[in-house]
């Protein structure tokens, strides 16, 4: 067997061996995340953690606030503080697929909500979460902004 296939093995058992436990730490994460408890949502993440979604996303503007977070404590407060303010009751997240492949997990879901302004929100969401030592690195987050912007403000930008 050559050095490159014995690396190459490697890196495939590496991978078919994190890839459960990637997908049961965001599992765990969503968890963290529907408490709305900041230390336990602070938990799952690195401390450097980021959470890019588009800019100018409806959710940011609407709570004046960035589009991307960075630090686990800015992440924290933001699921635990800011997000209830907009999304006030009947929260729920629909999971299509839960995809892993060695530290990273995507995730494809749909949220509804009712909002602060009484208007239902529906919207898909695709999320790729990229972890480290088990922790959550990194979030990057994909949504319809227009119809997130429709359904929030009632126009699209």
């Amino acid at each position: 067997m050559s050095e490159t296939r014995r690396i190459r093995g490697s890196c495939a058992l590496s991978l078919a061996l994190m890839s459960p436990r990637s997908r049961e730490i965001v599992q765990d994460a969503w968890r963290a995340f529907a408490s709305h408890d900041a230390e336990r949502i602070s938990a799952v993440f690195t401390e450097d953690a980021e959470w890019p979604a588009p800019p100018g996303n409806a959710t940011a503007v609407a709570l004046n606030g960035p589009s991307h977070m960075i630090g686990r404590e800015a992440i924290a407060h933001f699921l635990a503080e800011k997000f209830p303010r907009l999304f006030v009751r009947d929260v729920a997240v629909t999971f299509h697929a839960f995809h892993a492949d060695g530290e990273r997990v995507i995730v494809e879901e749909t949220m509804t909500a009712t909002l602060a302004n009484g208007n239902r929100y529906e919207n898909d969401y695709c999320l790729v979460f990229e972890l480290r030592d088990g922790l959550i690195h990194r979030v990057r987050e994909y949504m319809d902004t227009a119809r997130g912007h429709r359904m929030i403000f009632g126009r699209e930008e």
